[in-house]
């Protein structure tokens, strides 16, 4: 009797990954076992950087945030240690956008907490 073999699924399975390493240099998006490798590894950095990218925008936030409000005489820390005793519910996103784009809106929040 033959070997069964399921090669549906198989196919199917290989067809992912090289689909996944479409626009990979060289072998990594012809050799499926290169390929294979390559895709797992970029998924990996795809999981952590996930992660840094949101630490690192708080941190341009905060960066932003603070140049806006030393302009009007106040430190970073000043300036959220206030905003949360006066019970003003901004996030540092929507600071830091208001900072860059609006300094007028941003002006009149640090001399609303001041």
């Amino acid at each position: 009797m033959p070997r069964s073999v399921n090669a549906v699924a198989s196919r199917r399975r290989r067809k992912k990954i090289m689909n996944l390493a479409k626009g990979y240099w060289g072998s990594r998006s012809k050799v499926y076992t290169v390929a294979k490798n390559t895709v797992e590894k970029g998924l990996q950095y795809a999981y952590r950087d996930r992660k840094t990218k949101k630490r690192e925008f708080r941190a341009l936030w905060i960066q932003r945030i603070n140049a806006g409000a030393r302009q009007h005489g106040i430190s970073y820390s000043q300036l959220m240690g206030k905003l949360a005793a006066k019970e003003i519910g901004l996030n540092r996103k929507v600071l830091a956008d208001l900072a860059m784009n609006n300094p007028d809106a941003f002006k009149a929040i640090v001399d609303a907490v001041k």
